[in-house]
């Protein structure tokens, strides 16, 4: 527990000049109070003296030129020094918005063997650390934690009239202490214990433990008037040394190990971290397995293994929250798309105009992804939103040019003087619509997290503007030429 207490405060001691930090609290041994982190992650159980946290309180964000994201980036670059000098392992866990995952990289290694498992996990964990961009990198397997038993000899514990329960007591009393009663405070509002402990600096080993005296309860051991003989506890039990157990995981009933990650730096998604990670996966050697030398790691993302009889890895965290919003985005604009072709064929009378409307809704693409691009953005699930979003308004520019086009045509002018006049006569309405729609996404244009919806709004009106309000005419021309 000193130690880790001793590395905790190195490490704060070389964040305390930080500018962007106000103050911090270290919890060693302990938990920190419940927050969303430790409830998703399970920081809440963790205790032990081999685990510590540390919370880092930031000044107000009007007063600091930094965003969290990336105060957190700096100071990573300062801590893991430190954890590498003491063969320690620390996580810069960021208080988060996003989704409730254990980690944002999670491999999941299946097994038929803990040992399996276990050298499995060893090997992409190393492929974690040789990825630019991904850092924290953790697994769930425990050292081996050296453990003490202390066994009662029933034989010598019996020569001195001892039970077990006489040195299992004194055994305890003198590791842990003894609640010997209650304090009788008139003035206390709560039961007071009164709890007789060894101070911590007598009891630093095995031999100072040992060394503690038990009176022997033997009759007729003693001469007339000699004191009770004291037998020190040394003599009394049996030194074994071992392991202290390991932590076994398991999910939907199947032995698992976990390895974790997170990405900074040089990438901030994990999809790129994964794809590059699974050209070396794939390049496992699992014939020290067992298995032959042409058989490849069974890598899932979606889905999870159906037995644990093979090696396989399955990729969760953010990536496995990331398919599934996009999976449910793309079918509800699947569908989407479909109830509002309905609709315009009822109104229009055509199968075809309808086509010719929802043809601008790709457009916008041509102005989304370069945009991420010169933003230095990644496409995000916030991204998806935007352009599901913009296609909405796209359509709605469409019709206001198909329909004036037909109101032309009506009105008795020809076909290819009304798309032209279409085209320059309700640009203006789509130009002022753009501009709502890029005035009003502006306000976070620069959020951590709305970032990609803002893009998308903003770069994919302004694309759809220009190339809509011109193929559309054209097409329409084309198809009622």
């Amino acid at each position: 527990l000193e130690q880790t207490a001793n590395v905790a405060m190195e490490m704060t001691d070389s964040l305390a000049n930080e500018p962007e930090i106000t103050d911090y609290q270290i919890y060693a041994g302990t938990s920190a109070p419940f927050n969303f982190n430790g409830l998703v992650r399970h920081y809440f159980m963790r205790s032990g003296p081999n685990v510590a946290d540390i919370q880092i309180n930031l000044v107000n964000k009007h007063d600091r030129q930094l965003q969290s994201h990336d105060i957190a980036k700096k100071i990573r670059k300062k801590i893991h020094p430190i954890a590498e000098k003491h063969l320690a392992s620390v996580t810069v866990a960021e208080v988060p918005p996003g989704p409730p995952v254990l980690q944002t990289l999670v491999a999941e290694i299946y097994g038929p063997t803990e040992d399996l498992r276990r050298n499995l996990a060893s090997k992409v964990r190393d492929i974690f650390l040789e990825t630019d961009g991904v850092v924290d990198v953790d697994w769930y397997v425990e050292d081996d934690q050296p453990k003490t038993l202390l066994v009662v000899d029933k034989a010598k514990a019996a020569l001195h009239s001892l039970s077990m329960e006489d040195v299992e007591r004194a055994l305890n009393a003198t590791v842990s202490g003894v609640t010997v009663g209650l304090l009788h405070d008139e003035d206390s509002r709560e039961p007071m214990t009164l709890h007789v402990e060894i101070p911590r600096h007598k009891k630093t080993s095995i031999d100072d433990l040992l060394s503690i005296k038990l009176r022997s309860n033997r009759t007729g051991f003693l001469a007339h008037g000699d004191a009770p003989a004291m037998i020190p506890l040394s003599e009394l039990v049996q030194i074994r040394s071992g392991f202290a157990d390991k932590s076994i995981h398991h999910k939907n009933l199947m032995p698992v190990t976990y390895v974790t990650a997170d990405v900074a730096g040089a990438i901030e998604s994990p999809a790129y971290a994964i794809m590059q990670m699974n050209k070396a996966l794939k390049k496992l050697d699992l014939s020290p397995y067992g298995f032959n030398g042409n058989k490849s790691l069974n890598i899932y993302n979606a889905s999870m293994p159906r037995s644990d009889l093979e090696p396989s890895m399955k990729w969760d965290g953010e990536w496995h929250i990331t398919l599934e919003v996009f999976r449910d985005l793309g079918i509800a604009f699947a569908a989407v798309l479909v109830l509002i072709y309905v609709l315009m064929v009822g109104w229009f009378k055509s199968f075809l105009t309808p086509a010719i409307v929802m043809v601008a809704i790709p457009f916008s693409l041509v102005g989304i992804m370069p945009a991420h691009g010169l933003m230095g953005a990644f496409f995000s699930a916030t991204s998806m939103i935007g352009f599901m979003a913009g296609g909405g308004i796209v359509v709605r520019n469409s019709i206001i040019l198909v329909d004036f086009i037909e109101q032309r045509i009506r009105e008795g002018m020809p076909l290819a003087e009304a798309v032209v006049d279409a085209g320059a006569v309700r640009f203006r309405p789509m130009m002022l619509t753009a501009l709502a729609v890029v005035v009003g996404a502006g306000v976070i244009l620069f959020d951590p997290i709305f970032q990609g919806l803002a893009i998308a709004l903003m770069a994919g009106e302004i694309a759809s503007l220009f190339i809509s309000r011109m193929a559309v005419p054209v097409l329409y021309y084309m198809g009622n030429k």
